[in-house]
């Protein structure tokens, strides 16, 4: 069996068919982080190769009493159908994310799987199987977005619930949105750029905030695929604004995560002639505290883009562990100056001091200054008098949907 519906039956019959009083029962969702994108990169037949590897690992690391399905091209679900406690249930997390130390072997290809596991336990969290399914889903979850091997499911865990499938699938659906929010020039006055932002809203019309599914992403495997996403249906938009006569710049944020694939570099580049946008009009924004991670990694790709004639933009400016060394090196043209700073400056002295060294430090580097989350006229003012170069916030511009933004400068422009 490998479809989730198929699979309910069998899990319900497992839990239907104990003794009642032989104790609790367990739902596992085990998922091997990676495995989708070593399926894409080298082949359908070596994902399932190495399916069948872990799908044995598995067995070996669980009870004869217990059962294995495969749930998917990544997923398995174990179901044992006798546990004393919820700790029993933990320990059989602990043996199987052990059972992984090892790589698994494809031929002489050996790939370092890293299961997450997630447990929920009979009848604490459920006596159906699907109920079981979905909250051992939320647990793994749950585990992704700490950075743990395994968790159990705990209803006030977060408050966000956020599946991973449901995340996957609507990334690969194209269900996501793009909204732009407009950045302008205090010395024209003019809105010369947009940021493009993500946004979720799932089928049950719940609106997840960017910082939950960005940073869910960001813990799991998603966060390449988000990327590519943003990346392309960023420039379609952009691209439909250059075709209509009204060319914006576009900023867009990119995780450095993406920078480990292979010839990323040339395939944004590849993108951007795809859809017809430039790569002068394109900002691409790191974090500070991301770009960190790994420096000569994220230098060396984003030096490339550099070179195509791509802008880079340092995200968040401020809040990470600022090093000049690192700003001597790096390729960026921009600097932008967090909202914690730009809020607290017209109200502390000292803050509205290290935004003025930021923008001096910037301007002496060749960079631009940009300062986020402009709030008031006020602020807005005092940038103006601190030569700050663009702002971005609620006081300039509130993000619109990207479809909307387009179609209200398209039509704004045939008025002229």
């Amino acid at each position: 069996m490998s479809e989730r519906a198929d699979i309910l039956p069998a899990v319900q019959m497992i839990l239907d068919r104990v003794v009642p009083d032989s104790g609790w029962r367990a739902v596992l969702v085990v998922r091997l982080q990676g495995m989708r994108e070593a399926q894409l990169r080298f082949g359908y037949d070596f994902g399932n190769e190495i399916m069948l590897a872990a799908r044995g690992r598995l067995v070996q690391a669980v009870r004869h009493v217990d059962t294995v399905f495969v749930a998917g091209d990544d997923t398995f679900v174990v179901v044992l159908p006798s546990v004393r406690n919820r700790t029993h249930a933990l320990l059989a997390a602990t043996r199987i994310v052990s059972a992984f130390d090892a790589p698994l072997l494809r031929g002489e290809r050996p790939w370092h799987g890293r299961p997450v596991v997630g447990v929920a336990v009979h009848p604490e969290h459920g006596t159906v199987a699907e109920l079981l399914y979905r909250r051992a889903e939320l647990a793994h979850d749950e585990a992704v977005r700490v950075g743990e091997p395994f968790a159990l499911y705990e209803p006030d865990a977060t408050p966000v619930e956020i599946l991973y499938g449901e995340l996957r699938e609507d990334i690969e659906a194209n269900r996501l949105h793009v909204a732009f929010q407009p950045l302008h020039d205090l010395r024209s006055g003019e809105m010369v750029r947009v940021e493009s932002l993500s946004r979720w809203i799932t089928a049950a019309q719940v609106n997840v905030a960017p910082t939950d599914f960005v940073q869910f992403a960001e813990r799991s495997d998603l966060i390449v695929p988000l990327t590519r996403w943003s990346l392309n249906a960023s420039l379609r938009h952009a691209a439909a604004l250059h075709r209509g006569g009204c060319p914006l710049d576009v900023a867009i944020n990119l995780s450095p995560r993406v920078f480990v694939e292979a010839g990323f570099a040339e395939q944004m580049i590849g993108a951007m002639e795809i859809w017809g946008v430039p790569p002068e009009a394109v900002i691409v924004e790191i974090t500070e505290t991301a770009l960190l991670t790994d420096l000569d990694m994220s230098v060396r790709v984003l030096r490339s883009l550099r070179d195509r004639g791509v802008r880079v933009a340092i995200d968040d400016f401020g809040t990470g562990y600022a090093s000049f060394a690192y700003l001597r090196h790096f390729p960026a043209t921009e600097l932008k100056i967090d909202r914690t700073f730009v809020d607290a400056m017209t109200t502390d002295a000292r803050t509205e001091l290290l935004v003025q060294a930021m923008i001096d430090v910037a301007h002496r580097l060749g960079m631009e200054a940009v300062a986020e989350g402009v709030e008031n006229e006020a602020t807005l003012i005092r940038l103006v008098e601190m030569d700050c170069d663009l702002v971005q916030g609620y006081h300039v511009g509130e993000p619109v949907p990207a479809e909307q933004f387009v179609a209200e400068r398209l039509a704004a422009a045939s008025l002229i």
